[in-house]
């Protein structure tokens, strides 16, 4: 419209016009006109230190968007990343200090972790073996105090190798083996043939050297025993005439078996 027509309208005319073209002009500076990014930009939100920034780049270095908007990021900081199509969001996380007591000794870490036991894994504990004072999921704090126990399941560790370590041992042809019990027992030896003939023991496996009959009562079956001059072996299966105090070994030959004969052995039932 041309600035003559204008001056000839009326003085209410001029007046419409006036705020017609003063509202053209706040839409284009207040944004009311749709603004579209270059295809190869997006959106950043930084929030940081408890400020909150927003701005555009092409950049797609996380660290160098920080740096550019003045967030430094110190040793042990980290950031994180949401994307939303063509906006990102980067959370950063202070690392600050706090103490870990652990069996005696007590360490001071900085560490940027949300929660106590994320910041237990980033300085290699296993959170099975461990119980903190606060919980693994409360969130870190500057200058908290992690105060670690060994958890029950650690606890059942330690005490079965506390057992096992108390337990007596003997010497075998595979090094040393706990046992539970040992028993001087008298022994005889047999054949895989002999009894029902179907060389078959009471648990159901072949009779064979490595096998040996026991009363179930005094040593269950399934139990590994050592025998010093026969071997590591298994009592899977019984005998009719094997009570109490005895023993029956399973032998390859007849004449193994008449060598053998009837002998009084120590029988060690192993752990």
């Amino acid at each position: 419209m041309s600035l003559k027509k204008i001056l000839s309208f009326n003085h209410k005319e001029k007046k419409v016009m006036l705020c017609v073209m003063l509202t053209a002009m706040m839409m284009m500076t207040t944004g009311f006109t749709k603004t579209t990014l270059p295809e190869d930009w997006h959106q950043v939100t930084i929030v940081a230190d408890g400020k909150t920034i927003t701005t555009t780049t092409n950049h797609t270095n996380p660290a160098f968007i920080l740096g550019k908007n003045g967030v430094k990021l110190r040793a042990n900081d980290e950031y994180h990343l949401e994307k939303d199509g063509r906006n990102t969001k980067i959370t950063v996380y202070r690392a600050v200090p706090v103490t870990v007591s652990y069996d005696g000794q007590t360490k001071s870490v900085m560490t940027s972790k949300q929660t106590v036991g994320d910041a237990l894994i980033e300085l290699g504990y296993n959170l099975e073996d461990v119980e903190a004072s606060q919980g693994l999921n409360k969130r870190i704090q500057a200058n908290m105090d992690i105060v670690l126990t060994d958890s029950a399941k650690k606890k059942a560790a330690l005490q079965r190798m506390r057992e096992e370590q108390m337990r007596p041992r003997v010497q075998t042809e595979m090094g040393m083996m706990a046992y539970t019990a040992a028993y001087t027992m008298e022994a005889t030896a047999y054949l895989p043939t002999d009894g029902s003939g179907t060389g078959m023991t009471a648990m159901g496996i072949p009779a064979q050297r490595g096998v040996v009959a026991v009363d179930p009562r005094v040593i269950p079956l399934g139990s590994r025993v050592y025998i010093p001059g026969y071997g590591v072996a298994i009592a899977a299966d019984t005998g009719g005439a094997i009570r109490g105090q005895k023993v029956d070994l399973c032998m390859e030959t007849y004449g193994e078996c008449m060598n053998f004969g009837r002998r009084s052995i120590e029988v060690y039932v192993l752990a």
